[in-house]
């Protein structure tokens, strides 16, 4: 079992592990932002939520990252990485804090709730900034030929502290709303949030200045902020099967994004009446779990049969299964389905989002890497926000909608068939780069 021993072969790197459970830390701190607002916004028995209101909730919370994306990207190839995740980290334990307190006031007027938002819109974007510092971090850990067994452990670590997270944030929930209000129980979620981002703030502090990158300092100025970005678009022009990986990426995310909002509307509106606050949400955890589980499934499919085929053939194999899956079992809407279709899914969006981190990682040079990897983080949001925009404006308030799944499932299959055509242009071999190490047993002695 190859994939294991070269995975296992990353362990020698101290600067990874370090890394890679600053990264279990701090996402999971930020599950618990997440999991937290969503149970405070979405599961009030008081009111049921449509499309468009989620659309709001991701399009306040991702958009923002967006537009500020390029003038913050170039600080990543500048300034210390080590520095950025510490002082970033930090500031979230003060965001986190004001969330709670906000949230167990239980006041709901109109100036409180903008100040909600706008706590939040800060604490979530600065989450997206941080997975950016790390991920452009991830190649001064381990070496060149094993990009690909990096990034199918370090992305997985994401959702891992988001299933951690949540977990412990329901759990909360269920128990302390049985004494208190459930606003006040939802607080709770913020308080174990701050604690998280004081932990990894410390473990960002146990690397030197410079153990992270960027490899060349430069003084950063606001001129240097539109140089730069049109510098990483430039950059990432010239090195093609980084830039389809990110394009053909973004299209999946807005496909998987439609069917993730429509399933929650499903489960929220169709399942369960209003009131049932308590039984949708244990639903969707089945639900949540399931993805959760598929991602984790990416990591030991992917590497292998990444190796085997190459990237690309993997890829286009990628496409094709996403367009079977979400036909069936992923257009049946019965609890049992939709759940097989989650993991299904979950494993083919993680297996997407692994080959497109190696792409970048093989493909991008260390100066640019920060920026392109706000680039990527920017192309994720825009993705998931116009997804939501697009299920609110087409799916029903209960989200039951069988031409639309089934128009899902044809997208997919028009994908491949498009990443097919472009990716046959490049050569299969131009894919494979950075692959090496999880085609031959990582070496067993440790490295001091």
């Amino acid at each position: 079992m190859r994939v294991f021993s070269s995975v296992a072969g990353l362990w020698r790197h101290e600067a990874f592990r370090r890394l890679l459970l600053l990264r279990i830390i701090t996402q999971t701190a930020d599950g618990c932002v997440q999991v937290g607002l969503a149970s405070y916004v979405l599961f009030s028995p008081y009111q049921q939520p449509d499309g468009w209101s989620i659309a709001a909730i991701l399009a306040l919370t991702l958009l923002p990252f967006s537009v500020l994306g390029p003038f913050v990207s170039t600080v990543l190839d500048r300034w210390s990485r080590r520095q950025i995740i510490l002082v970033t980290d930090s500031g979230r334990v003060l965001v986190a804090l004001a969330i709670g307190a906000i949230v167990f006031s239980g006041d709901r007027t109109a100036p409180m709730q903008y100040a909600l938002a706008g706590v939040a819109l800060v604490a979530l974007s600065a989450n997206r900034f941080l997975l950016a510092a790390i991920s452009s971090s991830l190649a001064h850990t381990v070496e060149p030929d094993e990009y690909l067994s990096a990034n199918t452990v370090m992305p997985l670590v994401g959702p891992l502290g988001a299933v951690i997270g949540g977990g412990v944030v329901l759990g909360a929930r269920f128990l302390l709303g049985k004494a208190l209000p459930l606003y006040q129980a939802d607080a709770f979620a913020f308080g174990l949030a701050a604690c998280g981002f004081a932990t990894s703030a410390f473990m960002a502090s146990r690397f030197s200045r410079t153990a992270l990158g960027p490899d060349h300092h430069h003084h950063h100025t606001a001129r240097d902020v539109f140089q730069g970005l049109v510098a990483a678009l430039g950059h990432l022009s010239h090195h093609k099967p980084a830039a389809l990986g990110l394009i053909t990426l973004g299209v999946q995310r807005v496909l998987w994004g439609i069917a993730m909002v429509g399933t929650i509307l499903i489960y929220r509106n169709h399942f369960h009446a209003v009131t049932e606050v308590n039984a949708a949400m244990a639903d969707l955890g089945v639900w949540a779990l399931a993805t959760g589980i598929g991602f984790f499934a990416a990591s030991a499919v992917t590497p292998p049969m990444a190796a085997r085929v190459g990237v690309r053939r993997w890829m286009i194999v990628l496409g094709l299964a996403a367009g079977i899956f979400q036909a069936f079992p992923g257009s049946v809407f019965m609890r049992v389905s939709l759940v097989a279709a989650s993991f299904l899914l979950g494993l083919v969006a993680q297996s997407f989002k692994i080959c497109t981190d190696t792409l970048v990682q093989a493909h991008i040079e260390d100066g640019y890497k920060g920026r392109v990897f706000v680039l990527y983080d920017m192309i994720f949001n825009a993705a998931t926000v116009v997804a939501a925009v697009i299920a609110a404006a087409v799916l029903p308030a209960d989200g039951l909608s069988l031409p639309i799944f089934l128009g899902l499932a044809v997208a997919y299959l028009v994908l491949a068939g498009a990443f097919t055509l472009v990716s046959g242009r490049l050569g299969a071999g131009t894919f494979d780069r950075g692959t090496e190490s999880a085609k031959e047993p990582a070496p067993s002695a440790p490295v001091a």
